[in-house]
């Protein structure tokens, strides 16, 4: 009789670690015998989610629950991915139905999933979040790329982002030994955003008054001191400023904050100010400059 309690004691520990699911070869580890686990389906102390897969007790289950369970049904190898693993991450607000899992060798159907095969994955692509196996977050935005509309895809980078478990290194490297995969190419256009210009910041100055003297627009002063600020470039005439802004320096939060009293300050002063990135410069350099144009001729005295 006491052995038999540390049994339920060691079952209800593992259950609580696994979101209330255990495998029926858990199961067999901790001591049930098959006749048992029939005993304990029949009496309802076990409930049956997928072959060979139970939930203990009558404690309700959550989304975690039937993930973890959806990994465990499809066996040794098998990891939470595409939507499913996209929504354990963090990056979609609604959690997908059917829950989809990524096996190593087909013939693990399970038909209240979705299953996708692929057996050439390496440990860089397999990750543990929340006690849940699943693919790295680069391999879940690859196979996100493959089955999701571009914006629901830049959406869900720009989520992994905000939420500091994006890493361009990472994704790089998925990208380099993927051959074939269908959703390569949209996420390499996806990234193009997060890939900086080849140029620094003396560099990008130079860059953009090159293309004001090439569109022949007025020649602004450089790093000049107005209204208590350094501005970048100032057409004094028509009071108007533009700001080249790399995405580094603003990461942190105070520079965030004293960039925005900045440009109200300017704002008070009678002084437009507008923001470009050395990314857009390079990226559609000619509707900047015709934007450009136009705003200095918004700002001409009549």
């Amino acid at each position: 009789m006491r052995e038999e309690v540390r049994t339920h004691q060691r079952l209800a520990e593992l259950a609580t670690r696994q979101y209330g699911v255990v495998s029926s070869r858990q199961l067999r580890h901790l001591g049930y015998s098959k006749s048992s686990i029939g005993r304990a389906a029949a009496t309802k102390r076990l409930h049956r989610i997928h072959r060979g897969v139970y939930a203990v007790g009558h404690k309700p289950l959550t989304r975690r629950s039937d993930c973890l369970a959806a990994v465990i049904a499809c066996g040794r190898g098998a990891l939470l991915s595409h939507s499913s693993a996209a929504w354990l991450w963090g990056l979609l607000p609604t959690y997908p139905v059917p829950i989809e899992v990524t096996v190593p060798r087909r013939g693990q159907g399970r038909s209240s999933l979705r299953l996708h095969h692929a057996p050439a994955l390496v440990d860089e692509d397999r990750a543990l979040r929340q006690r849940i196996p699943l693919t790295s977050l680069a391999r879940t935005l690859l196979d996100l790329a493959a089955a999701v509309p571009s914006h629901r895809l830049e959406r869900a980078i720009e989520r992994s982002e905000q939420l500091r478990i994006f890493h361009l290194r990472d994704v790089d490297s998925l990208l380099a030994r993927t051959v074939g995969h269908p959703g390569a190419g949209r996420l390499r256009r996806a990234l193009d955003l997060y890939r900086e210009p080849a140029f620094t910041r003396s560099g990008l100055e130079r860059r953009f008054l090159g293309l004001v003297r090439e569109a022949g627009l007025p020649a602004p002063s450089a790093n000049v001191f107005v209204a208590g600020y350094e501005i970048d470039m100032y057409w004094e005439r028509e009071r108007f400023a533009v700001e080249l802004d790399g995405y580094e320096e603003h990461r942190i939060r105070a520079a965030f904050e004293r960039d925005r009293l900045r440009q109200e300050e300017l704002k008070l002063a009678g002084i437009e100010m507008i923001r470009l990135t050395g990314r857009r410069i390079a990226r559609e350099p000619e509707v900047v400059v015709k934007r450009l144009a136009a705003l200095l001729e918004q700002r001409r005295p009549i």
